[in-house]
């Protein structure tokens, strides 16, 4: 089975909680603070494995958390930081964001890897706020929580040749005759319904890299057939090698069939229209006429495709002639990342704390409700009932110019401000 692309959710692991503890040994019954921090949480990274060759895996694990950071502990002992989570994927897999289906990242490149998500910072103990005017701080940091993501694995095989043509017309056999690959290779339509890849390494040429692909009908630009599934993979080939049925024993022409073929290519992609060809007029066994494939030549160069060969992959006649123009050809192509425009690109932003306030008018006084993740994550690192604590929360909520802006709006003595179930008096 053949999966090139899978759904999966990430999560990256929640940085451990800082640590409230105080020294208590014998003779030192009034010790200072001693809590140690949280660890931090893993990573999610992804990393290319050549073992791999489909995304077989992700069909039966949809779900991937990272190690959570251990939480502080006293004495000053740090929480032991969460494992990073590797996860390994085949070369040519690109990672998109699934809400916007933007590009992440293109994984194209040997044992390349990327830190999607990093894991949450572990939270300061309390030995950490000790002050010589605050000695006994009774509060802690928690720990940051870990970020999450639904993304989408989309996998394009990376070949430097890729065989094009419609269905039945030699490519799988072609492909089984220059390299190792068995792929199927029958009399009917789409024998090929997986992506099959060979390395061609015939002596005194460089060894390549050419895919055999589900074959391409009319409407595949619009998702008809297999077709959109056919021609993401041959983004990323340098040369294609344009495969007809010369003999047109099912009744079709391979002229037309040659130009239809290329109409779809540029409806997809201009750029997968303007990639170097090499037309191969195929079963050259079956035709009984020399001028048949010369006039079919014509054509196709006058159309400005400078190279046609004829071959009969069945009787390997001209298997050799189309391998080593291939050859040829691919040392004067150059080796191109994928194209990623700024639109898109998916940007990460930076994860913030952020609050809101709102005004519940009263008959005497008003109450100011603050909320937000801002809000969750400060009142879990006070303690209210302590008096140290609460000078902390009033200090961050100045810092933060949340008192400033209830200024602004008008707050008055004696009104309520409320964050989640705390509530307190404003006094000027």
């Amino acid at each position: 089975m053949f999966i090139d692309k899978s759904k999966v959710f990430i999560s990256s692991g929640k940085g451990g909680d800082g640590a409230v503890s105080f020294r208590r040994e014998k003779y030192v019954p009034l010790g200072g603070p001693n809590g140690g921090d949280g660890g931090d949480g893993g990573s999610i990274i992804f990393k290319v494995d050549t073992g791999i060759t489909t995304l077989l895996d992700f069909k039966y694990k949809r779900k991937f958390i990272a190690e959570a950071g251990e939480n502080g502990g006293g004495s000053k002992c740090y929480g032991k930081a969460g494992e990073n989570l590797i996860i390994r994927v085949p070369m040519g897999t690109i990672i998109r964001e699934e809400v916007s289906n933007k590009i992440v990242v293109d994984l194209s490149h040997k044992d390349q890897e990327f830190v999607l998500l990093r894991g949450g910072k572990g939270g300061k103990g309390n030995a950490k706020f000790a002050t010589p005017t605050r000695q006994a701080p009774h509060y802690a940091e928690p720990g940051m929580p870990g970020e999450e993501m639904s993304v989408v694995l989309e996998l394009k095989l990376l070949a430097d040749v890729g065989l094009l043509g419609f269905p039945n017309v030699g490519k799988s056999t072609l492909l089984s005759m220059t390299t190792k690959a068995k792929p199927k290779i029958a009399n009917y339509h789409f024998t090929t319904i997986k992506p099959n890849l060979g390395v061609v390494a015939v002596e005194g040429i460089d060894a390549f890299v050419m895919a055999d692909i589900p074959g391409i009908i009319e409407g595949a630009a619009e998702g008809v057939g297999l077709g959109l599934q056919f021609l993401k993979h041959i983004e990323r080939t340098r040369l294609l090698v344009h495969i007809v049925d010369l003999s047109g024993v099912e009744g079709r022409d391979p002229f037309e069939d040659f130009v239809k073929i290329n109409e779809e290519l540029k409806k997809y992609s201009v750029k997968l229209w303007d990639r170097p060809q090499i037309v191969v007029a195929n079963k050259t066994d079956l035709v009984y006429d020399d001028d048949v494939f010369e006039d079919f030549k014509k054509k196709v160069q006058e159309l400005g495709f400078d190279i046609v060969l004829k071959m009969s992959a069945a009787m390997r006649n001209g298997v050799d002639e189309v391998i080593k123009e291939a050859a040829r050809m691919l040392k004067n192509i150059p080796i191109k990342e994928l194209e990623i425009s700024e639109d898109e690109r998916y940007i990460q932003e930076e994860k913030r704390f952020t609050y809101t306030i709102a005004i519940e008018k009263g008959e005497e006084n008003n109450t100011y409700v603050i909320e937000g993740s801002f809000v969750d994550r400060l009142l879990s690192a006070v303690n209210i009932h302590d008096a140290d604590s609460l000078r902390y929360f009033h200090k961050v909520l100045k810092n933060k110019g949340i008192m400033d802006e209830l200024r602004e709006m008008g707050i008055k003595d004696e009104d309520v401000v409320r964050l989640n179930n705390f509530e307190f008096e404003y006094l000027l």
